[in-house]
Formats: structure tokens, C-alpha cells, sequence
């Protein structure tokens, strides 16, 4: 599976052939900063393991007087491990949001039916999870811990309905944009 900024860079790469300077101005713009910071030697550094590991390829470009730059896009190779990074990202939960936040970004890669599926899938899995967290939220247990301990299983419940929120806001939007196409 891809590192997280490895993820955002195919994906953002997938949708448009740039180069690094105008990909850091792009996840500028884009306000990225806010929920996941990715330093610009970070974009620069990921784009060159990118292109050793064959996931990229850069060709040389110049424009008028300017110095050379490189502009990148993506492999067939690097396509195919991106679809299969943001399956994975869709179909695990971590309390790390970002991962399912970067791959809910760049998830129209993937086709209709399958973003559908995938998304459903998750809801299952985000459901099991509020199950088996509010087990702990009982009056007895309560009793036995700390109060912080209490106190982050509600924290942890709470991010759990948000992802399923945030999930399901996510399956009606995709299923809105199939009945546009329609």
C-alpha cells in the first residue's frame, strides 16, 4: 500500500501530468495544509521514489528561456497500485482520518459501480466497529476506569459516527452524480 502523500500525488498526477512546483502550488491553493500537511521537500522527495519505483515517469520539458522542468505522469503500473491503495484505504478504518480522506478525494479513478460497492463495504465495517467500541460504554466499566478512559471511548465513539456520516454523505453523492448521468 502507498504511504499517504504518495497517494495524494498519483492521484492529483492521474487527473493532470505536472511538475513538482506546480503540484506544490496546486495542494496550496487546494488548502491541503489544514487537514494534512505535506511539506513542498516532501512532494519533491515522494516524487522521485515515485519515478524509481516505475509508479511515474518524468519527461523533460522546456519553455522558451526557462530551465528544464520535468513533468510527470502516471504508469500503467503506477494507475494500478494507486486503484488498489485507495480500495484498501476504503475498506479500513483508522483514527488516522487522512487515510480515507486522501483516497475519498481521488476515488473517481475508480468506476461508479465499485465506488458504490466499496462505500457500502465501509459502512459495514465502520457499523462492526460502533459495535464492538460501545460495548464499552456501560456503567460498569465506567466505574472501574478513569474518567479520561470513559471519556476517550465517547471520543472515539464520536469519531466513528462522523466517518459513518461522512461516508454515507459520500454513497448518496455518488449515487446523485449516477442519476445526473442518466
Amino acid at each position: 500500500m502507498l504511504s499517504k502523500p504518495a497517494t495524494l500525488l498519483l492521484g492529483i498526477i492521474y487527473e493532470k501530468p505536472l511538475n513538482a512546483y506546480e503540484i506544490t502550488k496546486l495542494l496550496d491553493y487546494m488548502n491541503i495544509k489544514w487537514w494534512f500537511n505535506v511539506s513542498d521537500s516532501t512532494v519533491y522527495t515522494t516524487l522521485k521514489t515515485l519515478e524509481k519505483r516505475g509508479l511515474i515517469e518524468g519527461t523533460i520539458e522546456r519553455v522558451g528561456n526557462m530551465p528544464d522542468r520535468t513533468i510527470y505522469s502516471l504508469t500503467v503500473k503506477g494507475e494500478a497500485e494507486l486503484k488498489e491503495t485507495i480500495k484498501k484505504s476504503i475498506l479500513q478504518f483508522s483514527y488516522d482520518t487522512n487515510i480515507f480522506t486522501i483516497a475519498a478525494f481521488i476515488m473517481d479513478i475508480l468506476e461508479a459501480e465499485e465506488k458504490k460497492e466499496l462505500l457500502e463495504k465501509r459502512l459495514h465495517i465502520l457499523q462492526s466497529y460502533l459495535t464492538g467500541i460501545s460495548k464499552q460504554d456501560n456503567e460498569t466499566w465506567k466505574q472501574e476506569v478513569p474518567a479520561s478512559h470513559a471519556a476517550n471511548i465517547k471520543r472515539m465513539i464520536d469519531i466513528v459516527n462522523a466517518e459513518i456520516s461522512g461516508t454515507k454523505r459520500l454513497l448518496s453523492a455518488f449515487e446523485e452524480e449516477e442519476c445526473n448521468e442518466e
